[in-house]
């Protein structure tokens, strides 16, 4: 796409893929119906329908989690042990400290900040696996001080009907005991609803679903919003990358690839003021897919209406490219790429120069990969400690604090035609409007 020479128009940005989660919602509704009514048998019944198996047991014994973690490859144990301590680092540097504002002598208005009580994170199971997930989900929600975790993955055939051991294990190295072998729609409407189980034990309902998932996990999230509280409606993943001549056209398409990895639908955006990095660019990523392992899934993401390689006269209008485009992660390869970074205004992560790639931090950065998509970076926030918060205010006025001002509330009181308010004043100090 060149946009060179002429005017930048919002509707020029690349189109995300089509994904139609109202369709979904329809599929989804009788599933959350069923297992609002017969709790862990209709979780049964959803599993082997739509993953081709029951687990054992619907919570995973602790000691499978432990056993998972014993047999984790050693250099997986030491990648999430890092990613793990790393995530800690960034996320505890998040958690808002209690304001006591003094409005007035004699008058004080406190922001406290108060964790969520239970939450449901909800790590996918689909293509690929995602230990990953579990850490981005679990450390901010552990640093928020969240009193009650419980994670939900889906249960695989080729593990026995329980989920996959890395996530077991990743859990374990967390410290989370609660999980349960359960996906889709029906690990939603679990978590939202509560099912007492076989054993006659109880998975108690959550206040708040995070993680990402497929759309119809996405559509259960959209249909039960209001019983839960969630983080987001998780669209198919997006890279776009901002570039001049300076970018290195064998990272950047390496980068670009790395996200198309995930589905035929991710996003990967190259928009560059030089046409011939442009050019050098798709000849690595021939050369690249040609030898990478899902590269059948990876030139379908690639050659679909979501990615492209857009050309633009000057990093000016690059940047206005970039914000109306508002992406999950956006990768800077220019001069002074911190500088350019500092002028972006929509993007969910921003990875600056040719040494952090997104790779880096869907791992081990210390940022978190739980990120807004489909443009919700324009006005939505990725994963992190204040997710897991509720800001209460905590008002306190003295008796001659009240007095002084009860006349300005009696006064705005009776401009909106509500004197109840104003009497609630009067009653305690006798004053009126002035």
């Amino acid at each position: 796409m060149d946009l060179r020479g002429r005017p930048f128009r919002a509707q020029d940005v690349v189109p995300r893929a089509a994904v139609d989660v109202a369709d979904a919602a329809e599929r989804v509704q009788p599933i959350i119906d069923d297992v609002r009514h017969h709790g862990a048998d209709a979780v049964a019944r959803w599993s082997l329908n739509l993953d081709g198996v029951v687990p054992p047991e619907l919570r995973v014994p602790a000691g499978r989690l432990r056993a998972a973690a014993d047999e984790l490859d050693p250099a997986v144990r030491a990648a999430l042990t890092e990613a793990i301590r790393r995530a800690r680092v960034v996320h505890e540097d998040q958690r808002p400290p209690d304001v006591d504002t003094q409005v007035v002598p004699g008058g004080s208005v406190t922001q406290r900040w108060v964790p969520v009580e239970r939450v449901g994170l909800y790590v996918p199971g689909g293509r690929a696996v995602y230990p990953s997930s579990v850490v981005m989900n679990v450390v901010p929600a552990q640093v928020a001080g969240v009193a009650s975790l419980v994670v939900v993955s889906p249960p695989q055939r080729d593990h026995g009907g329980w989920p996959h051991p890395v996530i077991l294990a990743a859990c374990h190295l967390l410290g989370v005991e609660e999980v349960y072998a359960v996906g889709g729609a029906q690990a939603v409407a679990m978590l939202a609803f509560g099912v007492d189980l076989p054993d006659g034990g109880r998975c108690a309902p959550v206040d708040l679903v995070t993680g990402p998932g497929n759309i119809f996990v996405t559509a259960a999230k959209r249909a039960l919003q209001g019983v839960i509280g969630i983080d987001s409606e998780a669209g198919p993943t997006e890279v776009a990358v901002l570039a001049d001549d300076t970018g290195d056209a064998r990272f950047i398409a390496a980068d670009l690839i790395s996200q198309a990895e995930h589905d035929v639908i991710a996003a990967a955006v190259l928009v560059t003021t030089s046409e011939d990095l442009a050019v050098e660019v798709n000849t690595h990523l021939e050369q690249q897919v040609s030898s990478t392992k899902h590269s059948e899934r990876i030139r379908e993401a690639l050659g679909g209406e979501q990615s492209a390689i857009i050309l633009v006269d000057d990093l000016v209008s690059g940047l206005a490219v970039i914000d109306a485009y508002a992406a999950e992660h956006l990768e800077i390869h220019t001069r002074e790429p911190r500088s350019v970074a500092e002028r972006v205004r929509n993007a969910g992560a921003i990875f600056v120069g040719p040494w952090a790639p997104v790779s880096l931090g869907d791992y081990c950065a210390g940022s978190n990969h739980v990120l807004p998509t489909s443009g919700t970076a324009r006005h939505s926030s990725g994963l992190s400690v204040h997710t897991f918060l509720r800001g209460i205010q905590v008002i306190e006025y003295s008796e001659a604090a009240l007095a002084d001002v009860g006349p300005h509330v009696v006064a705005l009181a009776e401009a909106e035609d509500l004197p109840a308010h104003g009497e609630a004043i009067t009653i305690r100090t006798g004053s009126s409007r002035p």
